[in-house]
């Protein structure tokens, strides 16, 4: 059973579909584009269930993870991977909880503060990589989905910090922390392209500061970020050109490691969301379909302003002893049953037909969709989950 056939055959919705044999066989494309000495983390901010977290689990060398609850929940689900902890703002309890776990192997510091917290909490050797806000300058980031790096923001360390923190970490008092390298995870979206002109240059300059102070960095980690299309379902970031320059990349720098954390680029596209059409409506002019779930249950096109992609499902019974109604050859909106103009999945997709008791089944949704939503909002009842799990495409 696909997932179509899997959506139309629910008894229950909203619901979650995941295709968890098409995510491996995606992430198992990856990892075979990339060359040796590139280390692939997944974000688990992108999508943290655990059935994903664990089809995932020995196809990617480990986890990120940016909170003390993300660090418990992926620890529990899979407990012998390698975890990085990031994360803008460590307090002082989750930094004692990612003492105690051994599995959290490497640390992105992002502040003074947080070095000198980390160093004070310390009891046993921890390797850190500095995370670096870098002034990539020439526009390299102008357009780009999401910025946390090359502006003004809550993320890193200005250069002349980086410098500052250098010297704490040769100072006494700082013995337990290792640096190991360099983080800059600067942006989402970005093409093959301009991605690898980006890790070359946080790579350069990773480079030019260990010489400038006489270290040896054996790893730089150049985040994700790795550009999704959500208007074209079928594209995908050129994960074999990224490998090949990569490649280069590390022959000009041995005994380099290059780790990689993208999030989105891995699951967003084993995810679906299928729902029912509860009404078509027209007003001043447009025509609107209300589904049963909305932007509660699938934020993702609500946060970044895009037009989810989804496909019609009809369903030919109309149970119901008044007329159905519908729209035909027309630009529809869908929208959700929050109370709130903003609760939009979908804006002026022209339709064939489209009808109250059908079902619309959105593509793409693997990946900040749920786990961003905000569930509690009028208090409507949360979606069920489903999972495809064999290569046949057979439900279990």
């Amino acid at each position: 059973m696909n997932i179509r056939s899997t959506a139309a055959s629910l008894t229950e919705l909203p619901a979650y579909l995941y295709d968890l044999a098409a995510l491996r066989a995606h992430v198992r494309r990856v990892r075979a584009a990339l060359p040796e000495r590139v280390e692939l983390y997944y974000a688990a901010k992108a999508n943290p269930d655990g059935p994903l977290l664990t089809a995932l689990h020995g196809l990617v060398d480990g986890y990120e993870v940016s909170s003390g609850g993300e660090l418990a929940h992926v620890h529990a689900v899979v407990p012998d991977a390698p975890l990085a902890f990031g994360g803008p703002g460590k307090s002082a309890e989750e930094i004692a909880a990612a003492l105690r776990l051994p599995a959290v192997r490497r640390w992105h510091v992002e502040s003074e503060r947080e070095l000198h917290a980390l160093a004070a909490a310390a009891d046993r050797p921890v390797d850190v990589l500095l995370r670096v806000n870098l002034p990539v300058g020439d526009g390299a980031l102008d357009g780009v989905a999401l910025a946390m790096g090359g502006r003004p923001t809550p993320f890193g360390l200005d250069p002349e910090r980086v410098e500052r923190c250098l010297a704490l970490l040769a100072s006494p008092g700082f013995g337990h922390l290792r640096l190991r390298g360099i983080h800059a995870h600067l942006a989402s979206g970005l093409a093959a392209a301009e991605q690898l002109r980006l890790a070359a240059r946080i790579v350069d300059w990773s480079a030019e500061l260990a010489a400038r102070h006489g270290l040896a960095f054996d790893e730089v980690n150049v985040g994700g970020g790795m550009a999704v299309d959500y208007a074209d379902p079928e594209a995908r970031f050129d994960w074999p050109a990224f490998g090949r320059g990569l490649a280069e990349l590390l022959d000009r720098r041995p005994g380099l490691t290059i780790r990689l954390e993208p999030g989105r680029a891995l699951t967003a596209y084993c995810g679906w969301y299928a729902t029912e059409v509860l009404d078509v409506k027209h007003s001043h002019g447009e025509d609107f379909a209300v589904v049963r779930g909305g932007t509660h249950h699938l934020r993702t096109p609500a946060t970044r302003g895009h037009t989810q992609p989804f496909t019609v499902l009809p369903v030919p019974h109309w149970p119901h002893p008044w007329p159905r109604p519908a729209v035909t050859a027309a630009p529809v909106t869908v929208c959700g049953q929050l109370c709130t103009p903003k609760d939009v999945l979908a804006s002026g997709v022209v339709v064939p037909e489209l009808r109250a008791g059908d079902r619309l089944l959105f593509a793409m949704a693997g990946a900040y969709a749920w786990n961003i939503s905000h569930h509690e909002f009028l208090m409507h009842p949360r979606p069920a989950f489903h999972y495809l799990y064999h290569l046949d495409g057979t439900a279990s």
